[in-house]
């Protein structure tokens, strides 16, 4: 029997693949929600399922680059209070961070924020933004003292 799968079964299938299985198996999967029958009209819903995914993704990740080309460019100053030879007392975090790109309107969550080394010295420092798979961008974190 043909069936639809509606969720991951493991070593079985993924989510929305089209399988033939044992009619037994096949009840099971059904009575568990885990599949559907094969027919034309499930077919059709699948399809329509797929497209409109495939749609708010697009649009999610319009939307992401949106704000990319917004930050790109953009430098995140801190002042931080700095003892003998100019050393920083703690370090910026990426919650700092992305509580300072919330001030400017840019609601990204800390997760999203990368460092790839601690921000403790004054200067600049890259930090990387994935606020898709897709969509990956670096911005400007200057620390100067207070």
């Amino acid at each position: 029997m043909k069936v639809i799968f509606l969720q991951d079964v493991k070593k079985q299938a993924k989510k929305d693949e089209i399988k033939e299985v044992k009619d037994g198996y096949a009840n099971y999967l059904i009575s568990n929600k885990l599949a559907v029958p094969y027919t034309q009209k499930s077919v059709s819903v699948l399809n329509s399922e797929i497209q409109a995914r495939e749609e708010a993704q697009n649009a999610l990740i319009e939307e992401c680059n949106k704000i990319k080309n917004k930050l790109e460019n953009k430098v995140i100053n801190f002042k931080v209070k700095t003892g003998e030879n100019d050393k920083v007392f703690g370090s910026i975090t990426t919650k700092q961070i992305s509580e300072e790109l919330s001030k400017l309107g840019f609601n990204i969550d800390k997760k999203k924020l990368e460092l790839t080394n601690e921000i403790n010295v004054l200067g600049f420092h890259d930090v990387k933004v994935n606020l898709h798979k897709k969509v990956t961008f670096n911005i400007r974190v200057s620390l100067t003292k207070e």
